[in-house]
């Protein structure tokens, strides 16, 4: 008689979701395929209203948004919606140019060959994002 092993269940892996917006089709595919390889589950957005209506529909860790689509404040309509979510997602602006960080404005990601960079912004946003959840689940214990 033969004995088998049983393999523990398997249980799928779970990625952090990002929402993506960004009306450029080649830098939305080229940066969803950047996230994805860094191993980030990856929703993407090419309006703001695709964008509001996914944020509504699903949670996300995070919402990258392009500054400048339909309209020029088009970025930071989807960012307000995205932090009057009740799962307080972390944001950010992708943009192509650089620019200070304002307390009025969300935290910026530059865009940029550095990919490197980008996803360590990508990971540090996230696990600032988790600090504070688990700084708000202490508070209410």
């Amino acid at each position: 008689m033969q004995g088998t092993m049983r393999k523990p269940p398997r249980r799928e892996l779970e990625l952090a979701r990002v929402l993506l917006v960004d009306d450029d089709l080649a830098s939305r595919l080229a940066l969803q395929a950047v996230l994805e390889a860094g191993g980030y589950f990856v929703d993407s957005a090419a309006s703001a209203a695709e964008a509001v209506g996914k944020l509504d529909e699903r949670q996300y860790e995070l919402v990258l948004s392009d500054l400048q689509m339909e309209s020029p404040e088009a970025g930071l309509k989807v960012i307000a919606h995205a932090r009057l979510m009740e799962y307080k997602p972390a944001t950010a602006i992708l943009t192509t140019y650089r620019t200070t960080h304002t307390a009025d404005h969300p935290p910026y990601l530059i865009e940029s060959e550095d990919l490197p960079k980008l996803l360590g912004q990508v990971a540090d946003l996230i696990s600032q994002r988790a600090a504070r959840i688990v700084e708000r689940q202490l508070k209410q214990a």
